[in-house]
C-alpha cells in the first residue's frame, strides 16, 4: 500500500506515518510538496478544511497512491477569541473521505491580535519565542501547553479519525 502526504513538514509526516503504522505496517508512506490553494495562514474553519482536502487530493494524484493524505492548521474565530485548530482529509481514488479536525486552543491575546493584524501564527511563535520553524517543532499548540500536547500529538490524533472510514468501512456506509 502505498500513502501519500501533502506535505514535507516533518512534524505532520511524521504524524501521518505514526497512524498509518498502527493500521498497516506494511504501507509505504511518502512526503510529497502539495500546494493547499489556500492562504498561508488560513482564518476559518471552512478554508483550513479547504486546505487539507485539497493538499490529499494532490498527493493522492502526485503518486497515484492507494490514499492521499492532507494536514492543514489554522485558526478560527469563536465568541470567545481566535481558536488554533486543525484538519485532516484522507481520500482514496474512488471518492472516499475521511475527515477530522484537531482539538482546539483560545489563543492568547496577544498572540490572537498578530493573527488578525495579518501575521502567520508560525512567524509569531518563532518571534516570542525567539526560536526558528516552531511549526516543524512542538508547534503553538506545543509551546502554548508546555509541551503536554505537540503538534505532530494533536495531528496524529485527528489522521487516527480521519483514518476510520477505510479501517471499518463498515460502519461509514
Amino acid at each position: 500500500m502505498l500513502i501519500a502526504v501533502g506535505s514535507k513538514n516533518p512534524v505532520k509526516v511524521e504524524a501521518a506515518r505514526s497512524m498509518v503504522a498502527r493500521v498497516w505496517p506494511e504501507a509505504q508512506v511518502v512526503a510529497v510538496d502539495a500546494p493547499s490553494g489556500i492562504s498561508e495562514m488560513p482564518m476559518s474553519d471552512e478554508e483550513t478544511l479547504t486546505g487539507a482536502i485539497n493538499r490529499a487530493k494532490v498527493a493522492r494524484a502526485q503518486l497515484n497512491a492507494d490514499l492521499g493524505i492532507g494536514l492543514e492548521g489554522g485558526v478560527h474565530p469563536e465568541p470567545f477569541g481566535l481558536t488554533l485548530m486543525g484538519w485532516v482529509a484522507i481520500v482514496d481514488d474512488n471518492g472516499r473521505q475521511g475527515l477530522a479536525g484537531a482539538a482546539r486552543l483560545p489563543l492568547p491575546h496577544r498572540i490572537a491580535q498578530r493573527v488578525l493584524d495579518g501575521e502567520e501564527l508560525g512567524d509569531v511563535m518563532d518571534d516570542i519565542l525567539n526560536d526558528r520553524n516552531v511549526k516543524q517543532k512542538g508547534g503553538a499548540v506545543g509551546a502554548l501547553t508546555a509541551g503536554l500536547t505537540p503538534r505532530g500529538q494533536a495531528f496524529a490524533q485527528a489522521v487516527a479519525y480521519a483514518l476510520s472510514p477505510f479501517i471499518v468501512p463498515e460502519l461509514h456506509e
